[in-house]
């Protein structure tokens, strides 16, 4: 039996209500069989723990992570602390203590989902978006000065290496080359960044050059936002810095029906650590209480983690049981243009699930 310790942070906001959701499914999966299980362990970091003594988690939080398998990670966000407390004492810090350095965020239109885009358009959308997670413009260099005064300054330094940028595209044409389409596009601003930018370019074009059969094209950010627009069936894996991943990653998840589907894997490809897996829709604290927070973005963030921890075939059984129930239609969050609460998609997805496995074991008696 195959055991997984999974370290559960819920977070802020509905955090607690998708993450919980998820590791219902999760445990629903390891019971259909399959020879694997679960160890979770959960953590009260966040705002709350904020307010009740001055820190977001403990000085030791990111060392206590590295003895899991996988970090099942929930939202930040507080409108009562400022995100970059937030944001800089749990989420970056545990994606930067731990050297995460690449950010996958996939995107497709689900089975009966309508983006905002045309159909013919939306139907095309399959793309996977690399995210530089370790530097960058959000790599943290800079400062204030004459705070309070009229010559107050604040600089944020964007940091662009050699060996930061090389790592992270080599990573990306990796899994390009995994893709059927075999297809990249490099995003940068090149033009106006003169110099960390062009830094970027740089090297990605050094690395590029190791898979000739690889199809590469390169695109300003700007220009960016309106390919995916007006012509998605253009784009396949894209890969682009920390900041400009951020953006064109949430543009994404919005041309595929809502925030509240994407998923994300914030890995250490090395593996030497754990990675770190959250659905991208924040902490939505309009929705707090409500029990409609979708969970399907939390469910697709399983997926990605189960993927990594090796058991592919309940990745794939779960995909599948998300599919079937955008497909059907009829237990969709009001996001999705439904009246479901997150409950009603979770016994879904894990009476499919369940279904599922009464099912192969009735053919296995059957071919006994």
């Amino acid at each position: 039996m195959r055991q997984h310790k999974i370290a559960l942070i819920p977070g802020d906001g509905i955090g607690s209500d998708v993450i919980q959701a998820g590791r219902r499914v999760l445990d629903a999966l390891a019971d259909a069989g399959g020879g694997f299980a679960f160890e979770f362990e959960s953590f009260d970091w966040g705002s709350d723990r904020y307010r009740r003594v001055g820190r977001m988690m403990p000085e030791d939080g990111v060392d206590t992570l590295r003895s899991f398998d996988a970090i099942y990670f929930g939202a930040v966000g507080d409108p009562q602390i400022p995100d970059h407390i937030t944001l800089w004492e749990l989420r970056l810090a545990i994606c930067q203590g731990l050297d995460q350095y690449a950010n996958v965020r996939p995107s497709r239109l689900l089975p009966n989902i309508a983006g905002p885009l045309r159909p013919e358009l939306g139907r095309e959308i399959d793309w996977v978006i690399v995210r530089e997670n370790s530097e960058g413009e959000y790599a943290g260099a800079g400062g204030r000065a004459h705070r309070g005064l009229p010559i107050e300054v604040g600089l944020d330094v964007s940091v662009f290496t050699r060996a930061g940028v090389a790592r992270i595209a080599r990573f990306a044409c990796e899994l390009a080359m995994s893709r059927p389409r075999r297809k990249l596009t490099v995003v940068t601003k090149s033009n106006a960044q003169r110099h960390g930018m062009v830094l970027w370019d740089e090297v990605c074009r050094s690395v590029v050059k190791d898979f000739p059969e690889l199809d590469v094209d390169w695109m300003l950010v700007d220009a960016m936002t309106m390919r995916m627009v007006l012509r998605p069936g253009t784009i396949d894996t894209v890969l682009a810095t920390n900041l400009h991943a951020d953006v064109l990653s949430d543009l994404a998840s919005a041309l595929s029906g809502s925030l509240g589907i994407g998923a994300t894997g914030n890995l250490a490809p090395d593996r030497g650590v754990p990675s770190m897996f959250e659905p991208i829709h924040g902490s939505g604290f309009d929705l707090i209480g409500k029990g409609i927070a979708n969970p399907i973005g939390a469910f697709w963030t399983a997926v990605l983690m189960l993927d990594h921890l090796g058991e592919s075939a309940a990745a794939a059984r779960l995909m599948a049981a998300i599919e079937q129930v955008t497909e059907e239609g009829g237990v969709l969050t009001p996001d999705l243009g439904g009246t479901a609460r997150t409950d009603d998609v979770t016994a879904a997805v894990i009476g499919i699930i369940k279904r599922q496995n009464d099912a192969e074991l009735s053919l296995q008696r059957s071919n006994a």
